[in-house]
Parts: structure tokens; C-alpha cells; sequence
């Protein structure tokens, strides 16, 4: 029987100072598969595919490429496209002033006299081969960030590449193009291109993927059957405990319902030149609740209007009853209020600052920046959330840029907890992070509420939503369209609200 083995990877090691990033990992890639990378921030998915691309050299370990004699020596990503492994990252490493074309061959040119008639030819017919809904002559920047993906993925296959790594494609798609991605995925497959699909979306993992890897605390847990491994034990295997299905994420924590007595926030008629139109919004003492609705609803720019993060356009804001005026950030975050904001790596780090530094901004920017803390309270003040959110970094002087995302996400929550706020806005807060530090912040979001900070919390996942609020404002086309409490909190409550069957 032909052995259809594309990619074996055997004891591989990996250490950095203090760290034992890998341990003994072994992984096995078969032609026309689709194989799920998994595990939690720092398991070592990605140590594992920087060492197989040539980023990182290996400590110890083989690597062998059908097709190649003996063991691979990668020590480049150069080296990885000769054997052909290709990669395709979260974020597109494209050129969106050039065309389709230029990018498709961009560098793999030579010669001083291009053929562009026969260039622009080739590369229509990789897209039509692929059903991709580009041409040749558009600029990339033109394109839907789906189709720049599916660009990215066609000139790796174009290149002859027999390893496929998909790191994360599917976090800036909506749903209709990840269903387009993914059919560009099963078509690969057919073909006999091996595929590593590294995600953090249970959902597509199961749509997509014919078997799982799972890497946990930088050792291989297993290679499972995707048919053998049901939800619950993929959970429990990336935990390395059992859970089931998530459901004790309340566990000492019920949904609190706020004090009734008290509104922290109440804002009448507040609208925003995003094109929010003017909405009334409360939360209450100590309550969480959240905005919900489809991608492009309004979720975002409804608290970045609350935020003043955006330029507000009409309505009136009262904070515990009184009047105040937020018309940007700093008026918010001297009224109390905190904003973890959407997009982590835009808004929200900075990623050459250490985590220590990150830490103490929004309060330094408060108390101003002629009042410098001592350098021994930034390091009190580091080492406190650092325990406090366990916070996996080698020092509280590591730049944060080297963290995890989930554990960057825990160090804007340590930033804005830090600063004491009344009230915590949490925009997709475990969007890109792992199963275990997703339940992490919603254990800490209940926490919050019990001892009484109000937090408005945002995600995509409408079951992330369910088990952390106890009252949802439900928006659609840039507008409130219901608001559900009580025994309306349901999936399918949700859904006719945001189709419209109420009112």
C-alpha cells in the first residue's frame, strides 16, 4: 500500500531561556488531508510551525518532506518553500498596491524583461483553476480580505508546495467567506496538497478538518480521527482535565443582575458619526449585559461611542445620576469607565513596550505624565496582575509583542483594572485566544459583577454571550433593535430579534 506520509516531524525540541517551548513533539501530515493544529496560548503550536518553516532552528529532532532523501535541513523560510512548505498567516503579507498578478509573482521572476501578457494569462488561470473571484490585472487592495487570503493561498500552491500551513485565516472573515475559504480548502485537498489548519474555532475544526493534533504545555497530548474526538474530549484534552462543554464557567459565580437601585451608565439618545443611530442605553451596579447582532450591526461602534472613542454626534450621558460630557477617551477614563477595544493588536498593545509598561499606561496617562511612577511601583504594581490574571512571561520586562494573544489580552485587562474603573467595556475579549484563557476572562468577568464593577461584554460567540450576561441589547443595520432578559436570553430569541421578529 503506497504510503500517502507527506510530513513527518519526530522528537522535535525547542527551548528558549527559561522556557521549554517543545518537548519530544512528534507530528505526521498524510496528502489530502486536512490537519487541525491544537491547543492553548502556549501550548506550542506555533514554536512548532516556526521550527518546520525555518524560523526558529530546532534543538533536537528530524524532519523528513515526501519526495526528499533522508532528513530536510530547514534553516529558513527560504529553505521550507524549496522542499515545499508553504505559509499563509493571519495577517496578509501581500502587496495591496500591486495587482494580482504582481503578487502571484512577485520575486520569482528573473530577467530584466517581464512578460506580462503571459504573467496576467497564467495567473487567470490559477484563479479560474481554483474558483477564485479575482483577475489578474485588479489590485489587490480591491479585493475582500477572503479573496487576498485565497490569493496568498494560491501562489503557495502555485509554487509546488507540497505543505500547506493555514495559521489562523478564518479570524478577520465573515461567515460567508470562511464557507469560501473553505471550499478553496477542500478543492486543495482533493488535489493531494497536505493542509495545517491552525485555529481556535471549535465549529470549523469540525466542519473542515479529518484529524486533530493536540499540543499542550509544549507536548504532543495525541492525534486524533476527527470522527473519534467529540467536542468534549477535544476541550478536556487541551485542558488536560475534564470539562463539560464549558458549562462550569459560572460555577461559584451566578449571573449577577446588577443593583436595581443604581445605574452606573445611562445614556439618552446617544448616536456617533459611525452611523450609530441614537440609542438609550443603562447598566446597573454590578451587572454584565452586552451588545449583540451580526457582523457590521453596531456592536463596536455603540461602545466606542460610549467610549468617546469615536466622535459622539448627539445625546446626553449621566454617570451615578450625574451629567458629564464624553466627547473622548480621556473624559471616559476620568468618569470611570474602561475599554478593552476589538482589534488587540491596533488599539491595544504596544508591542515594543514590556509588559510591565503596558500595564501601567492607562493609569499614568491619568495621573500625567510629569508624575512618573518609581520604578519600583511599576514593578510591584506588574508583578501583582501578573499573579493576579496568571500571566504566562518569562519578567514583567518582556516586550509584550512576544506574548501569546491570550496573554496580551490579560495585560490590557490587568491595564484597565489597574486604573479601578466603575464600569468595563469588554469588546470581543476572547476573540483569537484559547478555550482556557477564554474561560479564564469569562470567570474573571463574573467575578468582577459579584464584587460589583458593571461590564458590558461583546462577542461573535452568541454561547459565550448567554453565559456571561443576564440582559443583551440586540442590534441591527447600526441600530437597537430589541433588548432580552430572563428566560429570553435563547439562541433562538436572538436570532428572530436580529431577523426582525420583533419589534
Amino acid at each position: 500500500m503506497e504510503d500517502k506520509t507527506v510530513l513527518k516531524m519526530r522528537n522535535i525540541h525547542k527551548s528558549f531561556p527559561g522556557v521549554r517551548a517543545l518537548q519530544g513533539v512528534d507530528f505526521t501530515l498524510r496528502e489530502g488531508e486536512i490537519h487541525a493544529l491544537m491547543g492553548e496560548n502556549g501550548a506550542g503550536k506555533s514554536t512548532l510551525i516556526k521550527v518546520l518553516t525555518g524560523v526558529y532552528g530546532k534543538d533536537e529532532g528530524q524532519i523528513f518532506i515526501k519526495g526528499k532523501e533522508g532528513e530536510v535541513a530547514i534553516h529558513s523560510p527560504q529553505d521550507a518553500q524549496k522542499v515545499g512548505i508553504s505559509t499563509v498567516y493571519q495577517e496578509i503579507t501581500l502587496c495591496p498596491n500591486l495587482t494580482v498578478a504582481e503578487n502571484m509573482f512577485i520575486g520569482r521572476t528573473a530577467g530584466a524583461v517581464q512578460n506580462w501578457r503571459k504573467m496576467n494569462a497564467d495567473t487567470d488561470k490559477i484563479l479560474k483553476s481554483l474558483d477564485i473571484p479575482a483577475k489578474a490585472t485588479q489590485q489587490l487592495s480591491t479585493c475582500s480580505i477572503a479573496v487576498q487570503q485565497m490569493v496568498a493561498i494560491a501562489r503557495a500552491v502555485d509554487m509546488e508546495c507540497k505543505v500547506l500551513i493555514l495559521d489562523e485565516p478564518t479570524s478577520s472573515l465573515d461567515e460567508s467567506e470562511v464557507e469560501k475559504l473553505f471550499k478553496l480548502m477542500r478543492d486543495l485537498r482533493a488535489k493531494g496538497v497536505g493542509i495545517i489548519f491552525v485555529t481556535h474555532f471549535l465549529d470549523q475544526v469540525y466542519e473542515v478538518c479529518d484529524t486533530i493534533t493536540v499540543l499542550r504545555d509544549g507536548q504532543l497530548v495525541g492525534q486524533f480521527d476527527i470522527k473519534e474526538c467529540p467536542r468534549v474530549v477535544l476541550v478536556a484534552k487541551m485542558l488536560g482535565k475534564e470539562l463539560d462543554d464549558t458549562e462550569e464557567i459560572k460555577g461559584d459565580y451566578s449571573t449577577y443582575q446588577g443593583d436595581e437601585t443604581e445605574s452606573v451608565y445611562e445614556a439618552k439618545g446617544l448616536a456617533s458619526n459611525a452611523g450609530i443611530k441614537p440609542f438609550d442605553f443603562y447598566i446597573k451596579k454590578g451587572e454584565v449585559n452586552g451588545f449583540t447582532g451580526l457582523l457590521g450591526s453596531g456592536r463596536s461602534e455603540s461602545v466606542r461611542a460610549i467610549f468617546g472613542a469615536d466622535k459622539v454626534t448627539g445625546g446626553t450621558v449621566k454617570m451615578k445620576g450625574k451629567s458629564v460630557k464624553i466627547t473622548k477617551p480621556i473624559d471616559a477614563m476620568r468618569n470611570g469607565i474602561a475599554y478593552l477595544p476589538e482589534d488587540r493588536k491596533g488599539d491595544g498593545i504596544v508591542g515594543d513596550l514590556s509588559v510591565r509598561d503596558n500595564i501601567i499606561l492607562a493609569q499614568q496617562v491619568l495621573r500625567g505624565f510629569m508624575k512618573p511612577f518609581s520604578k519600583a511601583e511599576t514593578y510591584k504594581i506588574a508583578d501583582e496582575y501578573i499573579k493576579l490574571l496568571d500571566i504566562k512571561t518569562a519578567s514583567a520586562d518582556t516586550p509584550i509583542k512576544s506574548l501569546s494573544g491570550g496573554n496580551q489580552q490579560k495585560v490590557i485587562l490587568a491595564r484597565w483594572l489597574f486604573t479601578h474603573p466603575d464600569y468595563l467595556i469588554l469588546d470581543e475579549p476572547t476573540r483569537g485566544i484559547d478555550i482556557g484563557t477564554k474561560i479564564d476572562i469569562q470567570k474573571l468577568v463574573l467575578k468582577l459583577a459579584s464584587e460589583g464593577m458593571s461590564v458590558t461584554f461583546i462577542s461573535s460567540e452568541t454561547d459565550e454571550m448567554l453565559r456571561t450576561c443576564s440582559r443583551l441589547v440586540v442590534m441591527r443595520d447600526r441600530k437597537v433593535v430589541g433588548e432580552l432578559s430572563g428566560e429570553e436570553l435563547t439562541q433562538s430569541k436572538i436570532m428572530s430579534t436580529i431577523a426582525g421578529g420583533d419589534k
